[in-house]
């Protein structure tokens, strides 16, 4: 579904493929070669999104744009990435080659560059630039900048080295900034999408058949269980990962 919101309305390039239940609303860019894939949603609120070449936007991942008159928080996706199944991510910039697996969180004014990958899980937290050669294992949280990856047992230490209302919804922080930044927040949505519309789609010219012989047998045809192989090529990524850096290690105590 195509939306209207805000006055502003997604531009998606020819030879992109957006599912028929993703949702692109307002001020999106989608450029060539690029498949937003089922449950998708893609959503500009204030601030503009772009989705550069032949990078993939998969299942139920939700990318964010967001912004007002004292903050914004564009999202910038470079070429060649993947947004990974029930990935979210929100006013970041993810420069070209980023590989982003499923359920990982990307948050506000972080910066992944280059080539990095962020596993299944993983956090790449408000402001964060996360430098090529940097990785995020699974479950693990990358905060500051440069980014310090921290296991999962260390939250509680990264959290209290932020100010995660005040960066992103300019409040500061008091007993009662989140009931603060539910109202802020509710209204300035209320406002936004006001006057959503869904915009109507022109219909894709298709290629002519070419005439089928009467002698010619049909190809047969194969299913193929998507879900699966994605899954294996995520698991791939991470084994090949695990190799390399076991390799560096062992190469390291050789030295020693």
């Amino acid at each position: 579904m195509i939306v209207s919101s805000n006055t502003k309305q997604p531009k998606v390039h020819a030879s992109a493929y957006v599912a028929p239940n993703a949702v692109l609303s307002g001020d999106v860019k989608v450029e060539e070669g690029c498949a937003i894939l089922y449950g998708a949603i893609i959503t500009a609120e204030g601030a503009p999104i772009v989705i550069g070449a032949n990078s993939i936007v998969m299942e139920n991942a939700v990318l964010r744009a967001s912004g007002g008159s004292a903050i914004q928080f564009p999202l910038s996706v470079g070429e060649s990435c993947i947004i990974g199944p029930g990935a979210y991510v929100v006013g970041a910039t993810i420069e070209p080659g980023v590989f982003i697996a499923s359920g990982a969180r990307v948050f506000n004014g972080a910066t992944v560059e280059s080539g990095v990958s962020v596993a299944l899980g993983g956090i790449v937290h408000i402001n964060t630039r996360v430098r090529t050669g940097q990785h995020v294992p699974m479950q693990h949280i990358a905060y500051g900048d440069p980014a310090v990856v921290h296991p999962p047992r260390e939250a509680p230490e990264v959290h209290a080295q932020m100010n995660f209302f005040e960066t992103v919804f300019n409040l500061p922080q008091t007993e009662d900034v989140r009931e603060k930044a539910a109202q802020n927040y509710a209204r300035f949505l209320r406002k936004q999408h006001a006057q959503d519309a869904a915009v109507a789609e022109s219909p894709k010219k298709t290629a002519p058949k070419a005439p089928v012989s009467k002698t010619q047998e049909p190809p047969p045809t194969q299913a193929a269980d998507v879900g699966k192989v994605v899954d294996v090529m995520f698991l791939e990524l991470e084994e090949a990962r695990h190799r390399r850096e076991a390799a560096i290690e062992k190469e390291r105590r050789g030295k020693k």
